[in-house]
């Protein structure tokens, strides 16, 4: 069921799904995306393993709150600071956005749960066990990073399509960009169905477009620290998936999460990229709620 909650002094558009006595698990995605972009199958094999599931849209994403008030960034000079170790300002933190996703659990009542984060969803999660580890009873980070400056970025074909610009922001043009960028950071051992990206980015578009959201959540990426000090303290049993063809946030980042992280498992699977393919999502349903209800049994 789809509603509008208050997180942290702002309207979040939240999605919660599943039988109501069973392990909660909050999902949090990444940059730029919705909440639909983790798709209904994915929900739908989680909830058939005893788990009520939580998406919610991002602050400035999607249908929650939009902070248009606060300007648009300057993500080049940011992103040339970054490069020379120099601090970065951004409108708001990720360490912000854990407080929103720390919101939606308060307002739905819940004292605890269980958190799964993709990507700038991982980087939330880890700030969300940081500030309240009483909270997180499992913590399942996904195609993510901690952030150390000595790991590995983007290939460079990925670092271009990053940075190129659609020439028009017209439906039909929109989805061509998006799904070529989604196509090339996907899963080369797991490739869409024909039309399958274009779908699903036709989806979101009609749902919302708000590329400047977008530009303000990556300004919190960019200004944020290395979080291998938070994701050292992090007591909740952990498991860290990640693909070993991830041309977005190579695998060396979850291996440095793994080696850094208390009570681990490690999902390291072969061919997947910085995507959710369908032929995965079995096994990542296996995975988490296995980790989960084992959590709970502990």
């Amino acid at each position: 069921m789809q509603s509008h909650v208050n997180a942290n002094g702002l309207r979040i558009a939240v999605d919660d799904q599943g039988p109501r006595g069973a392990p909660a698990l909050l999902m949090i995605m990444g940059l730029g995306m919705q909440l639909i972009a983790w798709p209904q199958g994915l929900i739908d094999a989680l909830t058939a393993r005893d788990l009520r599931v939580v998406r919610f849209d991002n602050r400035d994403i999607g249908l929650s709150q939009h902070l248009d008030h606060l300007g648009l960034p300057h993500v080049g000079w940011a992103s040339f600071k970054h490069l020379l170790h120099l601090p970065v300002r951004s409108p708001y933190s990720l360490a912000d956005m854990a407080r929103d996703a720390l919101g939606v659990m308060d307002a739905l009542g819940l004292p605890r749960a269980h958190v799964w984060g993709a990507s700038m969803g991982g980087m939330i999660a880890q700030h969300l066990a940081d500030q309240a580890p009483q909270r997180v009873q499992s913590l399942t980070l996904m195609m993510t990073t901690a952030g150390a400056r000595h790991l590995p970025g983007p290939t460079w074909p990925v670092r271009q399509a990053l940075l190129a610009r659609p020439p028009r922001r017209d439906e039909a043009t929109l989805q061509a960009h998006f799904a070529a960028l989604y196509r090339l950071i996907g899963s080369p051992a797991h490739p869409p169905a024909d039309g399958w990206l274009e779908a699903r980015v036709l989806e979101a578009l009609r749902r919302s477009d708000h590329p400047q959201g977008m530009l303000r959540q990556l300004m919190a990426v960019v200004a944020d620290e290395d979080r291998t000090p938070l994701v050292t303290r992090v007591q909740a049993p952990a498991l860290v998936i990640h693909g070993d063809a991830d041309p977005l946030v190579p695998v060396a980042a979850g291996r440095h999460l793994a080696r850094h992280l208390r009570h681990v498992e490690t999902d390291f699977i072969p061919g997947m990229g910085h995507d959710l393919p369908e032929a995965l999502w079995p096994r990542y349903a296996d995975r988490v709620a296995a980790l989960i209800h084992g959590a709970g049994a502990s």
